[in-house]
């Protein structure tokens, strides 16, 4: 049986409920910024190697909570697990970001694509989440996490990282069914993935779509915007992920929060683009907010990190359903005691926007 959490905050935020302070993660909060992550990386082998052994995986979690009063846990994990166990021969060259070895560019590819097996090509993630869970103790809620299948298609048709994805991009122009093929099958492993994740024992569930933003109005609709819902359907329909938060996130595309607002999520990521008041405009009440401080100003000085800290808070106001993120996810040059002042000033400040 599982512990009672002892910090609920970050819950009762994303459910709009009343909180002490206001909570805090950040995104990439295990990562290249601590040296400890590095050192166990170093054991490891390779950042796959951290990444697909549970014990490994469970410590850089648990790692920033021991230095920082955080809210939240999040699986170490990446997001491009998902192709890789299609067989698609996921490697991550120095200094050049993940690689492809077979991209799905043709009918054949993307017909021949199936919906892993979540006790078999991923159990490794699901075991690490249970034990991340028992490791906690009830410390904190456990965040578990997919890239978005718009996300993970660009990736799969590229082969690689891109600055534009117009692999993809051309094919949604030019072969449209195909595209919807592909993400079709993308949101039913997500949708798997995650209830999987649930089911082992995350507490939330978070949807990345880092490339979303690339899309104008009409094609994010059309082929990022109608498969997140598709996921968010699913796992409302699933006994155990039906009755977990779920937090969507879509970089760059601030224009869409009304409609994001729409799917049923619990609340949504918000970039450091938009202003958070007007966030809260856009959605009217549907959701809670994420975010949304630029992850950048965490090399600037602790009192610019504090005067920011406190304008994002200024900003959504005495009002419940606030969770304080980034706008992305931390960077590695970042000084970890600079974290250590964010944390820490959210919550000192938070306490002073309590609604009466």
């Amino acid at each position: 049986m599982s512990a009672p959490l002892k910090n609920d905050r970050f819950l009762r935020a994303l459910r709009r409920e009343p909180t002490d302070t206001t909570p805090i993660w950040v995104m990439r909060q295990a990562g290249r910024y601590l040296p400890e992550y590095r050192a166990t990386r170093e054991r490891a082998g390779s950042f796959m190697g951290l990444a697909q052994h549970p014990e490994f995986a469970c410590e850089v979690t648990l790692q920033p909570l021991e230095r920082f009063d955080l809210d939240a846990a999040i699986l170490f994990s990446d997001i491009l697990t998902i192709p890789d166990a299609m067989g698609l021969g996921l490697s991550f060259a120095a200094g050049e970001g993940p690689q492809f070895t077979r991209p799905v560019r043709d009918a054949a590819a993307i017909q021949n694509l199936t919906v892993p097996d979540m006790d078999g090509e991923l159990r490794y993630v699901m075991d690490a989440v249970r034990l991340i869970r028992q490791e906690l103790d009830g410390r904190v809620p456990l965040i578990g996490f997919s890239g978005s299948p718009w996300t993970l298609a660009c990736y799969m048709v590229e082969g690689q990282g891109s600055k534009d994805f117009a692999t993809l991009k051309a094919m949604c122009w030019n072969e449209p069914a195909l595209a919807h093929q592909l993400l079709d099958t993308l949101a039913r492993a997500v949708a798997a993935y995650l209830i999987a994740q649930a089911r082992a024992g995350a507490q939330a569930l978070m949807v990345f779509d880092t490339w979303g933003g690339l899309l104008g109005p009409a094609p994010f609709r059309e082929f990022s915007l109608r498969y997140m819902q598709h996921v968010v359907e699913a796992l409302k329909a699933d006994a155990v992920a039906g009755a977990l938060p779920v937090i969507l996130f879509s970089k760059g595309a601030g224009a869409h929060l009304a409609e994001m607002a729409d799917t049923g999520c619990a609340a949504l990521g918000v970039d450091w683009t938009l202003d958070l008041a007007d966030a809260r405009r856009a959605v009217a009440g549907k959701v809670a907010l994420q975010g949304n401080l630029d992850p950048a100003i965490l090399r600037a000085s602790p009192e610019v990190i504090r005067r920011e800290a406190r304008a994002v808070l200024d900003s959504y106001g005495n009002h419940p359903g606030h969770v304080f993120n980034l706008g992305h996810g931390i960077t590695p040059e970042v000084d970890p005691e600079h974290v250590k002042v964010l944390v820490d000033e959210v919550h000192a400040y938070g306490r002073t926007l309590r609604p009466a």
